[in-house]
């Protein structure tokens, strides 16, 4: 037995590399007392030995699973979470897969379009690294006109006093009268309709319509579809995995 099998692994990181979810998401499940080690709750922190057994949320987790990748066209009115299953209208009662997923990220209650959704803790992991500058592209409509100036300084990046933080300059260009298009590199929390607000413009309707590679299209309102082939290889590749 090698140094490192003694030592064993972080459970959150075994659960990654299962395909479970993400560390992140682990160490949530930990926390809540829904993983198990050898019939034992789990806490924080904890290492994995070979030979134990690891029961995440009632199942068996014995390896990594095949690599799950949908892209699915939100509704309105959909809640991108999974901590609170409880809560109405969530995206994976919405969707019903037959395997455990899980959204890569998260797009607003009152937004619509392209969101990822996976099994995949390391693909999650490295598309929610800001610092790689993943593209996210929109298509945004205001409630009124639209100026240069405005398209201007929402491309120099904007001072959002809520959150205490400047956004990254950005991509933006007018599609019509009301409506325009912008590439983010960031996630921050309803950062687009933020930005409109410090100019005095209110979001009437978002949709996000791609994210890096991975295009929303046709794919109707409500329907997903999955992410495979020369698609898949590409995202691997820009994430590289």
């Amino acid at each position: 037995m090698t140094e490192k099998e003694e030592k064993g692994i972080r459970l959150n990181k075994y659960l990654s590399e299962a395909g479970i979810c993400s560390r992140r998401e682990a160490d949530r499940l930990i926390e809540g007392g829904e993983v198990l080690v050898d019939g034992i709750k789990a806490v924080p922190g904890v290492r994995v030995l070979p030979g134990q057994e690891v029961i995440c949320q009632g199942s068996l987790v014995g390896g990594k699973q095949e690599s799950i990748l949908l892209a699915f066209h939100k509704p309105k009115g959909i809640i991108c979470t999974t901590s609170d299953p409880k809560a109405p209208n969530t995206i994976i009662e919405y969707i019903q897969y037959d395997q455990r997923i899980y959204p890569v990220g998260r797009l607003d209650k009152d937004s619509e379009g392209l969101i990822l959704l996976t099994n995949d803790g390391a693909l999650t992991e490295r598309l929610l690294r800001g610092r790689y500058g993943h593209e996210k592209e929109y298509i945004v409509t205001v409630n009124k006109p639209l100026t240069e100036e405005f398209l201007k300084r929402m491309k120099a990046g904007v001072w959002l006093p809520e959150l205490e933080q400047r956004t990254k300059s950005c991509q933006a260009e007018a599609l019509g009268n009301r409506t325009f298009r912008i590439v983010l590199t960031q996630g921050l929390n309803r950062q687009i309709r933020r930005m409109c607000e410090q100019f005095g413009y209110r979001v009437r309707s978002l949709k996000r319509v791609r994210i890096m590679n991975i295009r929303l299209g046709k794919l109707p309102v409500g329907e997903w579809r999955p992410v495979i082939g020369a698609e898949k290889q590409e995202l691997l590749k820009e994430l590289g995995l």
